[in-house]
């Protein structure tokens, strides 16, 4: 994860990319994850600002997997959630949980990197803060687009938050997931809807090989990161489908 953390610049920035000469070797799309079941309220439900997290509605589909995928409940919750989101207003990108799962887990291991703890509000303790944007080898130079607001540094630009976006992305794709009154990049149920959205824009569907691979590398322009998130996408997809039928 360090390694990813390292070429913090292209996450979700469609200005910059980073190239590679390494293109993903699998050519199938990644296996979709065990569906969650129906909730309610989602975005635009009448009610939805009034309900307390509303991805708790997922809990007991979730905690059947979690253990097994070793992916905390609250991020668990959150790839549902937002699978089921995308679902109702974007239905033709067929976004499915188990492909943000596999973004969550090579960005920060689903919240937990350098030792953070995600609680069950879906925020990582301590907060999760890339390499300062500086130019220095590996990395982009993005200097400071928020006052250091949401990163903390006001000299250059830092990804923010369990699935890293960069201030500037925020500003433009963060989303309030959990009817709290705040986009927060720190919080995973809102940085999952996100990135949701953000790969839904493409207009591509993330069910064929392809058009998923394109889709990823507007997120990081890397083959091997592709090639990671897919790996982790399909085997997220492949256990879930096994554990809740063997329910």
């Amino acid at each position: 994860m360090l390694a990813v953390l390292v070429l913090l610049a292209g996450l979700l920035d469609g200005g910059g990319r980073h190239e590679s000469s390494r293109l993903p070797t699998a050519t199938a799309p990644p296996r979709a994850g065990a569906q969650p079941p129906d909730v309610r309220p989602l975005p635009g439900a009448a009610d939805f600002a009034s309900t307390s997290r509303p991805q708790r509605q997922l809990a007991d589909w979730a905690g059947n997997l979690s253990e097994e995928l070793n992916i905390p409940l609250a991020a668990l919750e959150a790839y549902g959630y937002a699978e089921l989101a995308l679902e109702r207003t974007r239905p033709d990108c067929g976004l499915s949980w188990s492909v943000l799962a596999g973004i969550g887990a090579v960005e920060s291991g689903h919240g937990r990197y350098g030792g953070a703890d995600l609680d069950s509000t879906a925020r990582p303790e301590p907060p999760i803060r890339g390499v300062p944007l500086d130019g220095s080898e590996g990395v982009r130079l993005i200097r400071d687009t928020d006052g250091g607001k949401l990163d903390g540094d006001s000299t250059y630009d830092r990804a923010v938050g369990p699935l890293q976006f960069i201030p500037s992305t925020w500003r433009t794709w963060g989303r309030d997931g959990d009817a709290d009154g705040e986009a927060d990049p720190d919080d995973l149920d809102d940085a999952a809807l996100a990135a949701g959205y953000y790969l839904c824009d493409s207009g591509n569907d993330l069910r064929r090989a392809e058009q998923f691979r394109d889709s990823v590398l507007r997120y990081n322009a890397s083959g091997e990161y592709v090639q990671q998130v897919l790996d982790h996408a399909d085997d997220y997809g492949k256990r879930s489908r096994e554990l809740l039928r063997k329910r």
